[in-house]
């Protein structure tokens, strides 16, 4: 097995022609047996998988040269998840505008080379694997909230949050889905899953959601900032699943697939 198959299979579960701006592989590698994967991989543990022995390290969030720097535009998707739920084209891209450009500034001045550099000094291949993974994990919640629900037009926010405690990846985790925003009797309404994009459209995208008819957000984390606007508008709902599970249910699905093809894969930094 080498990187770009590893890569490949991913992409090939997401339902992607190719990498997007914020999945890369930083050195690549070959006749790999041994991953060392988790969500958030930066020097300590690419240390650590070098004393171990791994043939690779495969972060989630990224870390490294280009997935760092072009971060912001793995967010345009954002838009076409919008359209989907009868946001115009012209408000999905201007609503989305605002956040991407902070996004854009913080990602243009950060050290894109500290993670990338160590890999290369310790000879030790190294790549992440973001929207991919964040891609099946909403497809997956998505599709379950549906077959749920659908048919029932009075399901509350607690309806949805025990719906998601039944699944054990939710269950079994310390950040258990909460109610943001709402209350637990509240009524859901068209409930849309927002887990892929880059990281949270803001308020603007928020809003845009919910004068198209969206009840209810589920989302994997919000700002605060986001929070207090939403619950001013006093629209809709958000209800955040928790970050460290929903990154799981993606990762975990191409563990699944790595492991099928013989690589033996070992979980940490975040991944349950």
């Amino acid at each position: 097995m080498n990187t770009k198959k590893m890569m490949d299979m991913a992409l090939q579960l997401a339902g992607l022609e190719e990498m997007p701006a914020d999945t890369t592989i930083t050195v690549e590698g070959k006749d790999i047996k041994r991953v060392l994967i988790g969500v958030d991989m930066e020097v300590p543990e690419l240390l650590l998988a070098k004393e171990l022995d791994f043939d690779v390290v495969v972060s989630h969030h990224p870390k490294a040269e280009s997935a760092v720097v072009d971060f912001a535009k793995v967010m345009d998707i954002q838009i076409d998840k919008m359209m989907e739920f009868g946001v115009p084209i012209n408000r999905a891209q201007k609503s989305l505008r605002k956040k991407q450009k902070t996004v854009e500034i913080g990602s243009h001045v950060s050290n894109y080379d500290r993670h990338a550099s160590a890999a290369k000094l310790l000879d030790l291949p190294y790549m992440n694997i973001h929207l991919p993974a964040d891609i099946i994990g909403e497809k997956f919640i998505q599709n379950y909230l549906n077959e749920k629900f659908d048919d029932k037009p009075k399901t509350t926010l607690q309806d949805i949050v025990d719906g998601l405690n039944e699944l054990p990846i939710y269950k079994e985790a310390l950040s258990s889905p909460v109610i943001r925003v709402g209350g637990p009797k509240d009524y859901a309404g068209k409930i849309a899953v927002l887990y892929a994009g880059g990281t949270n459209g803001g308020t603007d995208v928020y809003k845009s959601y919910f004068d198209a008819g969206v009840g209810t957000i589920v989302c994997m984390h919000v700002p605060e900032d986001v929070i207090k606007a939403v619950n001013e508008q006093n629209i809709g709902n958000v209800v955040v699943a928790g970050h460290m599970p929903s990154d799981s249910i993606g990762l975990n699905a191409i563990i699944e697939a790595w492991e099928k093809e013989g690589l033996e894969v070992v979980k940490m930094s975040g991944i349950l």
